[in-house]
């Protein structure tokens, strides 16, 4: 009741005009969150923080949308905010040091575990869970079962599967950032198909009691609708279904996602394979006692890890391109966990 008391809500921007931090929380759609930050630039006092709470999108973009980019940076809470401790911090090209120093310490004083971020589509967390979920749909297409999938992440670590994480976060939320990103893709890729007809359908997850699973409450059962909408668009599309091992469905999804964390590192946006570790485990279920996907990667072996990543490519294709740095260390014997060593 004291928590609630202290809410004031209001449907006028001019009541945020004395704030010091406010964080903006629309949907994943760039044209409405620049609105937003239009009229925040209007009415905010030019020492309030702007900051996104966006999960994907770009906060340099964002940031276009006012006259102060060097106060807009990416608050990127994870749902339920309530529960999950992570924060990405997400510095755009133009942020100055003061906002996120001051970010950092709003944070801690929110008991948050605050990972810093450079800016780039999905950031850290997304950026690299992309690719996993990729790899999860293409395994239904070429003959895995929703259960499957999921049975053999849960039974590794992870706190969901791939199947039920799109369930509870939303199919549509997926398909508005698909649609955000899909003009900045490579023409040819190959893309999953069967998420676009389940948002067709309108079975968007828990919240529409059916998306991957069909729900009673809470409770997730198998669809035979939904495996036949795989075999059929799989059908369609001239994929040809097979049995698939447990073992190809680890190595695809988790060697998917150490592969795009050595170009995230590559690229400065994570500044230590740590930070992504961090971000894995307070974030994505990632099972703790792993260490993370970086420090899994490094007890697995890069060598491995590097051997079957162009294994895939040559059955594949351009997806699995193995990222200079897992190539690097790879043929050098090394380890991600050097990098840190390197930079002390």
């Amino acid at each position: 009741e004291q928590q609630l008391a202290a809410l004031t809500p209001t449907l006028d921007y001019q009541d945020l005009a004395k704030a010091d931090v406010i964080v903006e929380a629309v949907f994943e759609a760039m044209h409405l969150k620049q609105e937003v930050f239009a009229e925040l630039d209007r009415v905010a006092k030019p020492s309030a923080i702007l900051a996104t709470n966006t999960s994907t999108l770009d906060v340099d973009q964002i940031a276009s949308a006012t006259g102060r980019p060097e106060s807009v940076i990416g608050h990127h809470f994870f749902s339920p905010a309530n529960i999950m401790r992570l924060l990405e911090v997400v510095r755009g090209s133009a942020t100055s040091d003061e906002v996120i120093v001051t970010s950092m310490a709003l944070a801690k004083r929110l008991s948050k575990v605050a990972v810093l971020v450079g800016n780039c589509f999905g950031f850290v967390g997304n950026r690299m869970f992309w690719p996993y979920q990729r790899e999860a749909q293409f395994l239904l297409e070429e003959g895995a079962s929703v259960e499957q999938v999921d049975r053999v992440l849960t039974d590794f670590g992870m706190a969901m599967g791939p199947n039920a994480v799109m369930d509870l976060a939303g199919i549509d939320v997926g398909w508005r950032v698909d649609q955000e990103r899909k003009d900045s893709l490579p023409a040819g890729l190959r893309q999953p198909l069967v998420s676009s007809k389940l948002y067709e359908l309108h079975r968007y997850g828990q919240k529409t009691g059916a998306g991957w699973y069909r729900y009673e409450g809470r409770q997730a059962l198998p669809d035979p609708t939904v495996q036949a909408l795989i075999e059929s668009t799989a059908q369609a599309a001239g994929i040809e279904r097979r049995t698939i091992a447990d073992a190809e469905i680890l190595e695809r999804t988790l060697y998917a996602m150490v592969n795009e964390g050595a170009r995230i590192l590559a690229e400065g946006i994570a500044q230590r394979p740590v930070d992504i570790d961090i971000t894995y485990v307070y974030g994505y279920g990632f099972p703790a006692w792993r260490g993370g996907p970086m420090m899994f990667a490094d007890t697995e072996g890069l060598q491995k890890i590097y051997q079957r990543t162009c294994h895939y490519q040559k059955i594949h294709g351009p997806w699995w391109e193995p990222a200079p740095l897992l190539e690097e260390l790879a043929k050098g014997d090394g380890k991600f966990a050097d990098l840190t060593r390197r930079k002390r």
